[in-house]
């Protein structure tokens, strides 16, 4: 074993120690053909293409993605791994291939300028669902669909149609249910909701029609094609389930009584479905147990426990319609009472009303007893349900509910045939999960995972002899820190297996020492390993199996995969790429990842189980090799107390040695784990990293350290560290610095804009700029206030400006504008959930009286970003001549110079926009 790993760590070490001279390599090849090359434009960006919704079909013969353009219809590829052969399916999108690898079902959209035509004029978008026979090629489209699928076996395709204008007085609509073996298809008319069974013998479907004339649940035994009425009732059905194997259905129907908001429902199971004499049972809507005045409710799910005996049923209470105001006389007045006990505060209320007006507590239905069991109440409403159904683990927070405390709940184990409850944990914040054996409720306390064993009522700290600690020490926030991480429960039920910073670790629940399954190989060199699951439907690790790793160098940035059989280690590849998870065929050996680097984009490609033997299947973007592109390296800093950091440096591969560049320095929080991450030409609302470097500019991406109650002192701190870094390195010009951030890093930006003259411009957005009013305004999405944001959240403040006034005024970069000279471009959307807009106005104003060089950009009805296309495209000019005026010494633009009237506005506009916008791109 000794000798295993020290073989593997040199491989590694040797990989990783010639990596700069590969990068040299690259640069020099790419530096030759330069000539040939010009640099991207931003009318470029629309050319580049993405890949979406890929997947590999079970028997890992076939491969399928979609190409996806900017204002282009997409592109369906599906190619066979084997021989070669490709079908392309025009404005198709959203595959999903059959199991047996024959078929592929589809989206088709209309034209893109359709589409867009559609949206302006507020009509709805109609698509068709395609199928293709993989072999022959033969094709088969349906108008007018909503949803598609095949049957677990492949025996069946089906198409949910779109409800027509006729048919929205109720809920039904056609559905194709197409035989794949014999070629035939037939309709059926107002179907409400469908469910096919795991093992694919069945399908069940609800009809809601007119009228409710044959409103129902039926059953088609797929094998013959036999159909028969389980239930027929002119009330309405809902939350239609099979149970796990397949041979039971449940399903709700009732309807609203007259003067009540909630329907009145009754719950029907029905039992061995497959034999003609399936056992039934109804519950009405005065079932034993349930309360008075409640009602098993559609709002909720329905799910059976793992032997079907038990149906899991969402209740609520009945509501009394409210009668109409009228409209004689004054309205009704609107008002909202802000009280100072409320548990959540009003704004928050209101984005939440729907679900609250909605909300659900779950019961157990005893088939066999024929009595409800309530489990959850307006007290305890969460309630986790082992998979066997004996018990729940319920969660109250009702004593805990803050603004800005942590999440603490109390803790119940529930018995489900009896609804008793038994404490198990005051007071606590992080839980880690159920065990799929039903036997285990593991939690994290005092950096130990602990164990609660459901059956004895009995706690066991499971960590507390191990030889390492757990806990995420990296974690830079207020409050508790987590730990790592549980990886999954074991298939032999005996204990889990958990990760620490680098390797992975096997705990019993006997609480013996946790045993290190990865022989400390991550540890001793700084690698991260972390476990593949290449079987998404098993949802145990099954130690005595050879298990995937994906592996991540914390310092050299490097991927790879090795495989753990046992105690021994094999490495299959480490590569100075960013590598996708995996996905394999259900099947086969064969996997499909993406690789990538800043110069290669992230295609598609298919290996065996090693890695080796890798095939291509897409070339997304060829077009790359018209353009000048550059490279991006690797580089280290101190802070002045000696923290080790890493940030990136992406140069022009037009740079000559010696000469010094203009540079854009772009930071958050850690940004050097995407050194390999490829830079995709797209229209946003921050610098494009590709447009910038293709056109001269270096890009500086440097980690920040941050420490408890100094986020914007410890960016500043990093950010020039970094950029003094390179500076001294010789590669950027000092006097052309450029900054950017947006949000978090916005507001870092603002605060180093008023601290440092280190920067010749910054362009930034959505930031909080007045730590002091931030800290009580809202997060208008979400209606909360910044209260837990600030001091448990990423702000990392520890406390408030009662306690700390002090403390959030230094933070703040209003308190600085006095002595900041940089020029500022700064950006925000006016209707911003995230960070109030009025942050901004009181930036621009500050500024604005100090006589200081601002131009706020702010966007009507947009948000925290920029949704709208061509206001990322706007976006992307401005920036470009801001950047290209204090950086360049270009000539600066009349918007830059004089501003923009109100007046003038519109012709501006339309003067500014790009011609390739009007009237569409041609790509």
């Amino acid at each position: 074993m000794m000798t295993r790993v020290l073989l593997l760590r040199f491989r590694l070490l040797t990989v990783v120690a010639a990596l700069p001279l590969t990068i040299g390599v690259a640069t020099a090849h790419v530096e030759a053909q330069s000539s040939e090359k010009r640099p991207l434009e931003i009318a470029d960006y629309h050319i580049w293409r993405q890949i979406d919704g890929e997947q590999i079909s079970d028997d890992g013969r076939w491969v399928a993605w979609s190409y996806t353009k900017v204002r282009m219809d997409d592109t369906l590829v599906v190619a066979n791994v084997d021989s070669g052969v490709r079908h392309e399916i025009a404005r198709a999108s959203d595959a999903i291939l059959s199991s047996d690898g024959m078929w592929v079902g589809y989206t088709i959209s209309p034209p893109f300028q359709e589409m867009e035509e559609m949206e302006r004029n507020g009509d709805d978008v109609s698509y068709q669902a395609g199928l293709t026979h993989l072999e022959s090629g033969t094709s088969w489209v349906w108008e007018d669909a909503y949803d598609f699928g095949f049957s677990a076996t492949s025996s069946h395709f089906w198409v949910e149609k779109t409800q027509t204008q006729d048919e929205v007085a109720f809920d039904g609509t056609g559905l194709i249910l197409r035989n794949l073996s014999e070629g035939y298809e037939e309709l059926i008319g107002s179907v409400w909701q469908l469910a096919m069974n795991k093992t694919g013998t069945h399908l069940a479907y609800t009809v809601d029609a007119d009228g409710g004339d044959g409103n129902g649940l039926y059953l088609i035994n797929l094998s013959n094609g036999a159909r028969r009425g389980l239930d027929n009732s002119k009330e309405r059905y809902a939350n239609l389930v099979w149970s796990d194997d397949g041979t039971s259905i449940a399903v709700l129907r009732g309807e609203i009584p007259e003067g009540s908001t909630e329907r009145e429902n009754s719950l029907l199971v029905f039992s061995d479905v497959g034999n003609s004499l399936a056992q039934r049972y109804e519950f009405g809507p005065t079932v034993d147990g349930l309360r008075e005045d409640w009602v098993l409710s559609e709002n909720g799910d329905l799910s059976f426990n793992g032997d079907a005996s038990t149906v899991f049923v969402a209740t609520k209470t009945q509501e009394t319609e409210l009668e109409d105001w009228g409209e004689e006389g004054l309205p009704l007045a609107d008002v909202n009472i802000w009280h100072w006990e409320d548990d959540r505060i009003q704004s928050q209320q209101q984005s939440q009303l729907s679900q609250d007006q909605s909300r659900t507590y779950v019961a157990a239905i005893h088939l066999q007893e024929a009595i409800l069991v309530h489990l959850a109440d307006e007290q305890m409403s969460d309630v986790q349900i082992t998979r066997d159904g004996r018990w729940g683990i319920g969660r109250d927070d009702h004593s805990y509910v803050s603004d800005w405390r942590p999440n603490y709940a109390d803790y119940y184990r529930i018995n489900t045939r009896t609804g008793d409850r038994t404490p198990i944990l005051t007071e606590h914040l992080r839980t880690l999960g159920l065990s799929p054996d039903s036997r285990h409720f593991l939690y994290w306390k005092d950096g130990n995972v602990w164990d609660y064993s459901i059956e004895n009522n009995a706690h066991a700290n499971l960590t507390a002899s191990s030889p390492v600690d757990f806990t995420d020490q990296e974690f830079d926030r207020f409050g508790e820190k987590p730990p790592h991480g549980v990886a999954g429960f074991t298939s032999d039920s005996n204990g889990i297996v958990l990760y620490d910073r680098y390797d992975v670790w096997y705990q019993s629940y006997d609480a013996g020492p946790a045993v290190n399954l990865t022989g400390n190989f991550g540890t001793e060199r700084e690698i991260r390993l972390r476990t593949v699951a290449t079987d998404t439907e098993e949802e145990t690790i099954n130690l005595d199996e050879p298990m995937l790793l994906e592996a991540y160098g914390e310092w050299s940035k490097n991927e790879g995969f090795l495989r753990l059989d046992g105690r021994d280690l094999k490495d299959l590849t480490w590569e100075a790429r960013r590598f996708s998870y995996p996905l394999k065929a259900k099947n086969a050996d064969r996997y499909l990842f993406t690789v990538q680097t800043w110069q290669d984009f992230p295609d598609l490609w298919v290996s065996n189980g090693n890695f080796s033997e890798r095939q291509r299947l897409s070339t997304a973007n060829p077009q790359q090799t018209q353009f000048l592109w550059g490279s991006r390296i690797l580089f280290d800093y101190t802070l002045s107390d000696g923290t080790p950091l890493q940030g990136t440096l992406a140069i022009p591969e037009t740079f000559a040695e010696g000469e010094r560049l203009p540079m854009v320095v772009r930071f958050y929080e850690k940004y050097s784990q995407d050194l390999h991450l490829y830079p995709t030409p797209i229209y946003r609302h921050q610098p494009n990293f590709a447009g910038l470097v293709s056109n001269g500019y270096l890009l500086m991406q440097p980690d920040v350290h941050f420490r408890i109650g100094s986020s914007h002192s410890d960016m500043l701190e990093a950010v020039e560290a970094a950029t003094q870094k390179v500076i001294d390195m010789g590669y950027a010009d000092p006097e052309a610095v450029g900054l950017s951030g947006h949000s978090y890093s916005g507001g870092g930006s603002a605060y180093i804009a008023t601290r440092s003259n280190m920067f010749a411009a910054i362009a930034h957005g959505a930031a909080p700029i007045n730590l002091v009013s931030e800290f009580n305004q809202l997060f208008v999405g979400s209606g909360q206030n910044n209260h837990g944001y600030d001091i448990y959240g990423q702000g990392r403040y520890a406390t408030n400006p009662y306690d700390d006034f002090d403390l959030y005024w230094r933070e703040s970069p209003i308190s600085g504008v006095e002595t900041m000279d940089t020029p500022v471009l700064y950006l925000h959307g006016e209707s911003d959930p995230t960070v109030n807009w009025e942050q901004g106005l009181e930036w621009y104003n500050a500024l604005r009286f100090l006589e200081k060089p601002v131009i706020w950009l702010s966007y009507p009805d947009e948000g925290h970003g920029l949704r709208k296309l061509q206001n990322r495209i706007d976006f992307q000019y401005r920036l470009q001549d801001f950047f290209g005026h204090h950086l360049l010494g270009q000539p600066a633009p009349r918007w830059m110079t004089d501003g923009v009237s109100q007046v003038e506005k519109e012709r501006h506009l339309r003067d500014y926009a790009p011609q390739f916008f009007r009237p569409r791109l041609v790509g």
